[in-house]
């Protein structure tokens, strides 16, 4: 069987829309449990919205609705890349284990970071506001 090079570069653009859609969906509710309650997560209770928390959660719903839609990707997936970096130092790194991430619970934020990092050299793909925007 031999793979058909084409046709997967043909799907490229529409393969990167739904890995940038899909870490948007699942980026979205950190933000949301921070800023809304919903879904539900008990350590956010009584969270104070001006607090470094809630300036994440914002950053969070904020930019993960700019990716979901494709509307300025590549500076949104830019400064998403290096908050999930600051994240990972400040909450997961600092709790020992540094270069092992399974170890202090930070493999998500390294996963958000180096995708977010792919989305700024990368683009939008497919199905994107950035694709549908005249160029100037």
């Amino acid at each position: 069987m031999t793979i058909d090079v084409a046709f997967l570069e043909a799907w490229r653009p529409r393969a990167l829309a739904v890995l940038r859609i899909v870490t948007a969906y699942l980026f979205i509710p950190h933000g949301t449990a921070k800023l809304f309650g919903a879904p539900h997560v008990a350590m956010f209770d009584g969270l104070q919205r001006i607090s470094l928390m809630g300036f994440a959660g914002f950053l969070e719903v904020v930019g993960g609705t700019l990716l979901l839609i494709g509307l300025f990707t590549r500076p949104v997936a830019f400064i998403l890349c290096g908050f999930m970096a600051a994240a990972y130092f400040m909450a997961h790194a600092s709790q020992g284990n540094t270069l092992l991430p399974m170890l202090n619970q930070g493999e998500p934020a390294v996963l958000y970071c180096f995708v977010f990092l792919y989305l700024v050299f990368a683009g939008a793909g497919a199905w994107s506001v950035d694709a549908a925007r005249p160029r100037v």
